[in-house]
């Protein structure tokens, strides 16, 4: 059975449009959805990313988060045939406020995965309680002492390390020093599931907003590294990609380190496949035939 990756939402965050691109619209409010993947096909399913604890943690920083009973992960993982207790391993790409906080549902012989480096970054306050809150990383240390509960990836950029056939994880960095891109081998091609190495597509990658030289990303509004550290990040992650999957936004076909199509109804929808590049919606553009076909 091929492995496929399927995008649920976890809850929607209401911002500030700059916090998410840089200098974008500041002053403006903006929803994006907060998206975990299921890793179907393999000798086991996988889950990375939780989402938010709850609500109530963003109301100090000025922003409005909500979340449905539709956006549960017991709904979610139901809508495939599974249940809490099916998911063995939490795959984290990094450990921010919206991606690990509902780690507290699965027991403790349910083993959480993340960088290394990204829990040392997360314990030492550099970003401050708005990202990693004080009860989400006391549980990771908490995991951390109790055996099998955590694994610690010490991939550094010179090698990956394997989950299951078929899926592995590398250091992306970018966003934060021990993000981590999750790479799945599909039928058609390598599949990225890449975090918040970028918010929002549209104006970050295919039209980006502050930058004129061709192939060049528009930074997020949101991260850890330099702005040079941050464009290598997208650059990598667009690298030998077919799609690639990030954490507020829909997926994207990749061709020729471009994206070339989208696929808007990914998201949520346990019948898409959206790692078939046939369900994807091309972006108008000159010569994006000869593209796919050399791809």
């Amino acid at each position: 059975m091929p492995l496929k990756i399927h995008p649920i939402n976890y809850g929607n965050i209401t911002m500030d449009s700059s916090g998410l691109v840089l200098f974008r619209n500041p002053g403006v409010l903006t929803t994006i959805p907060t998206l975990g993947f299921l890793i179907t096909g393999g000798e086991e399913p996988l889950l990375v990313d939780t989402g938010s604890r709850n609500s109530e943690q963003y109301a100090a920083f000025g922003m409005i988060h909500e979340r449905t009973k539709q956006m549960t992960i017991e709904h979610h993982l139901a809508q495939h045939g599974l249940n809490m207790k099916d998911i063995r391993h939490v795959i984290h790409t990094h450990v921010h406020i919206d991606h690990s906080g509902q780690d507290y549902l699965f027991p403790m012989s349910t083993t959480v995965m993340m960088s290394r480096r990204e829990l040392e970054f997360a314990a030492s306050g550099l970003m401050g309680p708005g990202m990693y809150t004080a009860i989400e990383t006391k549980h990771l240390i908490d995991r951390l002492h109790t055996r099998g509960a955590l694994r610690l990836f010490d991939v550094d950029g010179t090698f990956e390390e394997e989950i299951i056939p078929g899926v592995a994880v590398r250091l992306s960095g970018g966003h934060t020093p021990g993000s981590i891109s999750i790479l799945v081998e599909t039928d058609e091609g390598l599949a990225n599931i890449a975090g918040d190495i970028a918010y929002h597509l549209g104006d970050q990658l295919i039209t980006p907003i502050l930058d004129q030289a061709a192939h060049e990303p528009t930074i997020t509004g949101n991260h850890a590294m330099s702005t040079l550290q941050e464009k290598k990040a997208i650059k990598r992650a667009l690298s030998g990609t077919r799609f690639l999957f990030i954490s507020h936004d829909s997926p994207a076909l990749i061709s020729g380190g471009k994206v070339v199509g989208r696929f808007d109804g990914a998201i949520d929808n346990p019948k898409a496949d959206a790692t078939t590049a046939a369900n994807y919606d091309l972006l108008a553009r000159p010569q994006l035939a000869d593209e796919i076909e050399a791809a």
